[in-house]
């Protein structure tokens, strides 16, 4: 059976690197894309208030950042599972 290749995993790990939430919504995963999108810029908003101005711009925006972080690997593990499993239904 013959289905349409789902994206390659490394598009998406550039994706997910270049925007929060993007490596998701490139696989479809659009709810997941936005929240995490939603929340680094929440938390680098909350985090960036919370701060002096003394601090750097990655200490200001941390929060933020972090939630980035963790949604790098997420996008990616899933896009290689996707990818993975379409390999083995074309044997």
């Amino acid at each position: 059976m013959t289905s349409k290749a789902p994206i390659h995993p490394c598009a998406v790990l550039a994706l997910a690197v270049l925007f929060p939430g993007a490596g998701h919504l490139a696989i479809g995963q659009v709810q997941t894309g936005l929240v995490f999108a939603f929340y680094a810029l929440l938390l680098a908003l909350f985090t960036w208030y919370l701060t002096t101005p003394e601090i750097s711009v990655a200490g200001r925006t941390a929060g933020g950042l972090f939630v980035w972080a963790l949604s790098i690997p997420d996008a990616y593990r899933t896009a290689r599972l996707n990818f993975e499993l379409w390999k083995r239904s074309e044997r």
